[in-house]
This record gives C-alpha cells, sequence and structure tokens, in this order.
C-alpha cells in the first residue's frame, strides 16, 4: 500500500558557499573538516529526524569537476536546494546548478547563506537570482527564498520547515511492500571489504541476505549501514545505505533490484581500455581513484590530449606499474594509497605516481603536463644550444661529443634534446670535459663531451638546449 515517504533533498551551488558546513548544522556534525580541502569531492546521503519527521539529504559537490556528480544527485531527488552565498553572489556552478534543476523539473528552494558576514547582501542575491531565470515569491515567483547562516544556526529552523512544507504539496508517497528499487550513489572498492556501495531506497523494503541486481552486477546484501554507521536489518523508502555484497563495483546511477526482480545480461562496462593508434601527440595516463563517482568527474574533465591506457577505482598496484612502463604512461591516483612495495617498483621502473588529496590539484597537474607536452618550451629562457657531433664510450658511460651553436652550455642548466625540431627527452648533465679536462661551461664555437643523467638515447645531429 502506498504511504507517504520522507523528503529526498538534493544541495547544489558553488564551491565553497556552504552546502556541506550547512549540513553539518543540521546535523550537529563536522563533516566539512573531513573534507580534503574542505570541499565535498563525492555525494554523501544523510538523513536526519526533525521534529518527528525524516528528511534526506544528498550533499553534491560544488567544483565544477562534478558536473555528472551534482546531475545524478539531483535526479533521484525530490527536491532541489541552491545555497548561496550572500557575500558571493551566483557564481559559475550557481548558474550550472540553476541549469540542472531545471532541466529535473523539481521544486526549488534558494538557501541565502551566510547573512551573518558584514558583506552579505540579499538583496543583491535575490536580483541575480533574478537575472538568471529564478523567479522567487517576492518577485512574483514561486521559489521560496530562505535567509540563512549555517555558522550561527540563524534561519534553519525556517528552512526544514520550507522543505516539509514543499515536500507536503509533492505528495511523496512509496510502497514498503512493494517491489524493491534502489539508486546507486556512490560506489567505492575498500582494500579490507571490497566493493561498497551507497544505495537510495527508492520503492519497497531491503533486507540483509536478499540477492541484489543492477544492470548485471550480481550481489548479495552481507552487510548495510546507515549514515551513522549503524548497523541495519532492513531499509525503508528514501533512507540511504551502505551496501557490502556487490560482486564488482555497480555502475553509479543505475537502479538496483533484488536478485529475483530481474533477469539481465548486460555486463558491466569492462574498465580496461585500449590504446588508440595515433600519430596525434597524447599524453598517456593510468588513473586511479578512491571512487566511482570520483573517476567519473575526472574522466568527464581531461582535457583531449590525455589518453588513458586505465582507469580503474582502488589503490595502484604493482601491474600498474608495468603497463605504465610498458606505453610509457604516468600514473596519477585520486585520494588512494600508495603501498611501499608499489613505491619502490615505481622507482625502479621508473615510472611516474603523482596522488592528490584535492581533485582540482590532479586536473590542473595533468594540463600543466599537457601544456609542457604540447607546447615544451612555453615560459623557457633558452640559454644556449650545441650540436652532438660525435658519439664514444668510457668505461661504461655514453658521451655526446658537442659543439655549442648557440649561447653557452653550463654544467648546471636543465637541458632538453631536440631531434628534426621536436623534443625527444628531457635530461640533466652529469659531467662535462674538454680535452679530457673537466669544465663548467663552454661557450659559442667551443666543442666538448657530456654524459647526461639519466642517460638518454641521443643521435648524431641531434641538439642539446640549455635552458
Amino acid at each position: 500500500m502506498m504511504q507517504a515517504r520522507p523528503p529526498i533533498v538534493s544541495i547544489l551551488g558553488h564551491v565553497d558557499h556552504g552546502k556541506t558546513s550547512l549540513l553539518d548544522k543540521i546535523r550537529k556534525s563536522n563533516l566539512a573538516a573531513k573534507e580534503p580541502g574542505q570541499i565535498t569531492q563525492a555525494i554523501g546521503a544523510y538523513q536526519i529526524d526533525w521534529k518527528g519527521k525524516k528528511i534526506t539529504f544528498l550533499d553534491t559537490p560544488g567544483h565544477e569537476a562534478f558536473t555528472n556528480l551534482r546531475s545524478r544527485g539531483v535526479k533521484v531527488a525530490d527536491v532541489a536546494v541552491l545555497v548561496v552565498a550572500a557575500d558571493d553572489g551566483v557564481m559559475p556552478q550557481t548558474k550550472e546548478s540553476i541549469k540542472i534543476i531545471k532541466e529535473a523539473k523539481i521544486p526549488l528552494i534558494v538557501a541565502i547563506n551566510k547573512i551573518d558576514l558584514p558583506t552579505a547582501s540579499i538583496n543583491k542575491v535575490k536580483g541575480q537570482l533574478a537575472e538568471n531565470g529564478v523567479l522567487i515569491e517576492e518577485y512574483g515567483g514561486k521559489v521560496v527564498v530562505v535567509p540563512i547562516s549555517a555558522k550561527t544556526g540563524q534561519g534553519i529552523d525556517q528552512f526544514l520547515e520550507m522543505i516539509l512544507l514543499v515536500a507536503e504539496m509533492e505528495e511523496l508517497k512509496a510502497d514498503p511492500q512493494g517491489n524493491f528499487e534502489g539508486a546507486v550513489i556512490e560506489a567505492k572498492k575498500d582494500r579490507l571489504c571490497g566493493p561498497l556501495a551507497t544505495i537510495l531506497i527508492k520503492n519497497g523494503t531491503l533486507k540483509t541476505q536478499e540477492l541484489i541486481e543492477c544492470e548485471g552486477v550480481l550481489g548479495k546484501v552481507k552487510l548495510m549501514e546507515d549514515d551513522k554507521k549503524e548497523k541495519l536489518k532492513e531499509a525503508w523508502p528514501s533512507q540511504p545505505v551502505q551496501i557490502l555484497g556487490f560482486s564488482d563495483l555497480p555502475p553509479v546511477g543505475a537502479k538496483v533490484v533484488l536478485g529475483t526482480q530481474l533477469k539481465t545480461e548486460n555486463k558491466i562496462e569492462k574498465k580496461k581500455i585500449t590504446p588508440n593508434v595515433s600519430q596525434e601527440k597524447k599524453l598517456k595516463i593510468i588513473l586511479r581513484a578512491d571512487s566511482s563517482g570520483s573517476l567519473e568527474a575526472i574522466l568527464g574533465i581531461l582535457p583531449p590530449e590525455v589518453e588513458v591506457i586505465l582507469r580503474e577505482v582502488g589503490d595502484v598496484n604493482e601491474s600498474d606499474i608495468l603497463l605504465a612502463k610498458t606505453f610509457q604512461a604516468k600514473i596519477f591516483s585520486f585520494n588512494t594509497k600508495i603501498s611501499s612495495s608499489v613505491a619502490k617498483l615505481s622507482l625502479q621502473e621508473k615510472v611516474e605516481i603523482e596522488n592528490f588529496q584535492v581533485i582540482y590539484d590532479l586536473v590542473d597537474k595533468i594540463e600543466e603536463e599537457v601544456l609542457e607536452m604540447v607546447e615544451p618550451t612555453k615560459d623557457r629562457q633558452i640559454l644556449g644550444k650545441a650540436e652532438v657531433i660525435a658519439e664514444f664510450e668510457i668505461k661504461g658511460d655514453r658521451i655526446a661529443g658537442a659543439k655549442v651553436i648557440l649561447g653557452r652550455i653550463n654544467k648546471n642548466d636543465k637541458v632538453y634534446l631536440e631531434r628534426m625540431n621536436e623534443i625527444v627527452a628531457e635530461t640533466t648533465i652529469k659531467s662535462m670535459k674538454e680535452k679530457k679536462q673537466d669544465v663548467l661551461q663552454a661557450e659559442l664555437g667551443q666543442e666538448f663531451g657530456v654524459v647526461f643523467n639519466p642517460q638518454v638515447d641521443f643521435k648524431k645531429e641531434d641538439v642539446i638546449v640549455a635552458w
């Protein structure tokens, strides 16, 4: 039988406008302080009990990298809350969130946050909202606006009352005894437990030991916890739970049903991507992340010059090192751990691993690498050039005989090797000699011998460029 269910509320807005701080205040917790960089980087689902009524909140990321996560958060929500900072006003992700909410066609409540600040201007925010197609009640529209302070708690009670009022008008219902349906909010691999999935119950009741299925990924509910880490035996409509028991990571945003409800031959998409054979210059990378949502967000904003050899959820392993060496790729990981054995192997195989705790730091680094690849001499001051005119070996050291053709070459310079006007290697100078004597610098027209560190595969007519 259909019964009233708690509203599912998606909180959206620009980065640092106070979305997670608002939830902190509501839950009397300290979620924001636990986030790297104090920004939300995955969808969190939380349920509160306020004056005897439950409300489920989805905390979606505000940074521009998380467009897909924000969109997915709204798709399962009944009500959207747009948080706008009173001192900052409407910003790029605010506008994007407005677009997502309109496309979802669900009720909107605007929470103007940080009204406790001396620079706050509620009227300015209202005007900017109108300019972006959000007509509030004061201006003859239907959108409710609630001024709040997540810091002091001002306006929070009114804010919660408005959510329940809007939800009541929507007449939200579900059948706890009906066919079970859930949605995957987030999925990640735990090193000890294996695949973990955050599920939001949409209809029916989910119990432990039941068989579940999500787009071909099978599982059995071995363990179920709520957002407070309390173990549950069953979960009801609008309740978010974390489940242990899937055989593999289920697709984020996909529907979950009981194993007996749906039979499908669909298989989860393979994570390994076969590299394209292309003459176009590409930055080859292996990408690791802590969750499917993070992985999806990163993949969605990578520059076109990036070729992803492998993208997977979980920690970097030794197979990744060997694969990276084979394809001459770099490894980028987000919010994962690097074991000592993996770190040791990466040094042995000379494979770079870079790990990040904040997603836009990772993306910025990849963009830097791409720029370095596409325009490697950008912002470099060229100090000198020398042409390789001979090649010989002494005591195991491969020595390039060279002649300075521009400026000068100094032993302490950074250098790269050019061949046919393309950079083929970056290196440093281990030693310089002129007629068997160590020298620090070679001037224009001077011939000298040079040993590189690390060794590079130079050829005659290559150009050594100092910068």
